[in-house]
């Protein structure tokens, strides 16, 4: 099994590499990501500048290569260019954060799994829902597992796996829950300050509201202990309402 390897968080972010020391007990991995953090960039991609992609030396004697685009650069390079046979496998993460609810429209750690999955590589995204910790053990530990399964079984079309991890001792994890998508919301947008000049200017931010999500969804999930995998598709056509809409006579005149 070959597994292509990427993050958000820059080549020299350590979720990456220990996903890439864990995957590697199991697996030919190659790695590639971006030389620089990209969080938050969503499914980007570079258009008006040239990509650069250069091979590196890794610790521990492993190589790698690192890109000057975005995580969707970094896998769509990788499979068309780079690489001499398609993966059988891409793997986006370890993110330092959590991705839950609403934050898989912003992140590009999703986004590189989604580039996978419409180049037609089974995908999947994985992050910690800490932005502080130090410790990606258990979440490398279970993509080394959910690697294996993946090479086993056949995803469905434009489909992808996001997973969450959280943040506590192996011990403390209450399991596994396949769920749907939450709400992961903040307060605020963005926070007006002033530069030495006295001119305006916006730094974006905001916090977390401190709301419970209902049973079933990635943000109770991982409230709970749990580690969430949510089966997202490619597909963002609301096919119930589009059978509702089709039923409207008149419905623009």
């Amino acid at each position: 099994m070959h597994v292509l390897i990427t993050n958000d968080d820059g080549i020299h972010a350590e979720g990456l590499h220990a996903l890439r020391r864990e995957v590697s007990k199991v697996a030919e991995v190659t790695l590639i990501a971006p030389d620089r953090p990209r969080s938050a960039c969503s499914h980007s991609i570079t258009l008006h500048k040239p990509l650069r992609v250069k091979q590196v030396r890794l610790e521990e004697g492993a190589s790698g290569y690192i890109c000057s685009g975005t995580p969707s650069d970094c896998v769509m390079l990788a499979v068309n260019e780079v690489l001499k046979a398609r993966p059988d496998l891409v793997i986006s993460g370890i993110n330092l954060g959590p991705n839950l609810g609403d934050d898989v429209t912003y992140s590009g750690t999703v986004a590189a799994a989604m580039e996978g999955t419409i180049l037609g590589i089974p995908s999947f995204a994985i992050s910690v829902a800490d932005y502080a910790t130090k410790d990606f053990s258990n979440a490398a530990s279970f993509a080394r597992k959910l690697a294996l399964r993946l090479h086993e079984i056949e995803l469905p079309p434009g489909t992808l796996l996001n997973v969450d991890v959280p943040s506590v001792p192996a011990e403390q994890i209450e399991g596994c829950e396949f769920t749907r998508q939450g709400h992961h919301r903040y307060f605020g947008g963005c926070e007006r300050r002033l530069d030495p000049a006295g001119v305006t200017y916006y730094w974006r931010g905001g916090e977390l509201q401190d709301e419970p999500d209902p049973d079933g969804t990635d943000v109770a999930a991982v409230a709970k202990h749990r580690i969430s995998v949510t089966p997202l598709q490619i597909d963002l056509t609301n096919h119930r309402f589009l059978e509702e809409l089709r039923g409207m006579r008149g419905f623009l005149e």
